[in-house]
């Protein structure tokens, strides 16, 4: 008995060594990880103060190449090169819009941007990017040069027929400071896009090219567009078909 104690005490003594070096290398290749996904983390919030669902709002048409842009690419989107330059929110008439970053009013209700009957366009200059927020109810009170914080009301969401019962939703567009490139807010907006694609009645999803058929088929994985650039998306032969064209 006297020779097994301190033999055993000193095997415990190492196995607690060995299993702090363990816990202090997991910690350390942990650290970089956390700090990585810290760095990773998308710059916006969503719209919206409340929840999504069927009393507040639900995910209409997302960002990218979907069937319904496809089928008006000659027309409502041959501006963005056949895609659905933003992000189609249904919601209620009235319902309040918040400013998806910190930053500065920069045109109230121009009509050149599209999506009346009223618009917001916001830069957030330490982003480097610029949000709109298109088929409001009522003109934002609001003033060029304003600065507003991530959160804030900006607005209050309409109807582009001006019914509030044909098909109310807010249109959500991110693009650059000099408000010509539109790039993909599911890629730039903090949110669960899966779920929100699978709750909403967004259910038609992209078109196929069936040369490329794997092109353009993810929510994350849509091309950015330049407004006023050539087609990018005039398949030769897509699915669904497109009948009219024939």
């Amino acid at each position: 008995m006297a020779y097994t104690t301190p033999t055993r005490s000193r095997w415990l003594s190492r196995l607690a060594l060995l299993i702090g070096l363990i816990l202090l290398i997991g910690t350390a290749a942990y650290l970089p990880q956390a700090m990585a996904q810290s760095e990773t983390q998308k710059p916006f919030i969503l719209p919206f103060k409340e929840p999504p669902g069927p009393d507040t709002w639900l995910l209409a048409q997302p960002y990218g190449n979907t069937t319904g842009a496809y089928r008006q690419r000659n027309t409502t989107y041959r501006a963005g090169q056949g895609i659905h330059f933003g992000i189609d929110f249904s919601v209620p008439c009235g319902a309040e819009v918040v400013a998806i970053g910190d930053g500065v009013v920069f045109a109230v209700d121009n009509l050149n941007f599209g999506s009346g009957p009223h618009n917001l366009m916001l830069d957030h200059p330490n982003l480097g990017y610029a949000s709109f927020y298109g088929h409001l109810l009522e003109r934002p009170e609001l003033e060029v040069g304003q600065q507003v914080k991530a959160g804030e009301v900006v607005g209050l969401s309409g109807d582009p027929a001006e019914t509030c019962y044909g098909r109310p939703h807010i249109h959500l567009e991110i693009r650059d400071l000099r408000h010509w490139r539109k790039y993909n807010p599911q890629v730039l907006i903090e949110a669960d896009w899966d779920n929100l694609a699978l709750v909403g009645p967004f259910s038609r999803a992209f078109e196929r090219d069936l040369d490329d058929p794997r092109k353009w088929q993810q929510l994350d994985d849509q091309p950015e567009i330049v407004v006023g650039g050539p087609l990018i998306n005039d398949f030769a032969s897509p699915w669904p078909p497109d009948w009219r064209a024939r």
